[in-house]
């Protein structure tokens, strides 16, 4: 293997996959990528109790040709799979297992290793949030047509010459999109959910009902980050930023109405609505009945 820091290949310095596994292609040897690892793999057609170590690396298998009886032990019972083209796996990271399959026709595999220095950052950006890597394992091995067609456009591009660029943003992506659907959000108690973060929040929302402002200019005056600020929000109010939000700016347009004195268009502008038109269908949406009605009761 290629000395990649970013990597965590230390575990694999007493394996042996020559005995499983012709490797037909790599792209660290063929294309330079040190960003992330795409490989292929052609297999024997069955092998016993083939021991895999734990790594910290995001590791995606996904299946291109074949059909094969794989079972895998990590510490408890066999648990047994099919593997056929277009199915996909992801080993936890962090845990070793073992496996053994017998495959009717050849197997075939395109496998993505994402560094664990890209796995540490997303986590990192997750803040507030645990990641449940079992449960993200599970919803990648259930079908993600994401993560297959990245993988297919990664071996794709494996054809050409693509630069480490290419392989950096597909490591970044792919980190992201796996980790986030193991997170489990923080559950927000009562005592917090009313909390001080909350009151600045809502806070900023109304000082500027008339002019822009963001889900990152509202998850930086909480102390949050986007993420966690957007999961944190919704379990307090039971609603998203942007939707609550606009119920406020719908709240203000319904006393300006109400007063009088003003068009529907100054109204619009008043309350943040880029034109009258989104602040008539923002308006029907919430009270049911358009401004020019509402003004007319």
């Amino acid at each position: 293997m290629c000395d990649v820091p970013d990597f965590d290949l230390e575990p694999y310095s007493g394996f042996d996959p020559d005995p499983y596994v012709e490797r037909t292609f790599s792209s660290w040897d063929s294309l330079g990528w040190r960003s992330l690892l795409l490989q292929r793999f052609h297999h024997t057609a069955r092998a016993e109790e083939v021991a895999l170590p734990a790594t910290g690396d995001l590791h995606l298998v996904l299946t291109v040709a074949g059909d094969a009886s794989m079972e895998t032990r990590t510490g408890g019972r066999w648990q047994r799979r099919h593997w056929m083209p277009g199915g996909l796996e992801m080993p936890v990271p962090g845990v070793a297992s073992v496996r053994r399959y017998r495959s009717v026709v050849p197997l075939r595999t395109l496998q993505v290793h994402v560094p664990r220095v890209v796995v540490e950052r997303t986590v990192a950006q997750v803040d507030g949030a645990r990641i449940d890597y079992e449960r993200a394992a599970a919803a990648v091995a259930s079908g993600d047509p994401l993560v297959e067609h990245t993988m297919r456009a990664l071996g794709a591009a494996g054809a050409g010459a693509v630069d480490d660029l290419y392989a950096e943003s597909a490591a970044a992506f792919l980190a992201v999109h796996v980790l986030t659907r193991g997170v489990r959000p923080p559950k927000v108690s009562r005592a917090n959910a009313e909390g001080p973060w909350l009151h600045k929040a809502v806070a900023m929302m109304r000082d500027r009902l008339s002019g822009p402002v963001t889900v990152a200019d509202m998850a930086a005056e909480a102390g949050f980050s986007v993420y966690h600020f957007i999961r944190v929000f919704k379990e307090a109010t039971g609603q998203t930023p942007h939707r609550y939000l606009t119920r406020l700016r719908v709240e203000e347009a319904q006393r300006l109405l109400r007063a009088g004195g003003l068009s529907v268009a100054q109204v619009a502008t008043r309350c943040g609505f880029g034109s009258p038109g989104s602040l008539s269908t923002a308006f029907l949406r919430h009270t049911g009945v358009r401004p020019s009605a509402y003004r007319n009761r």
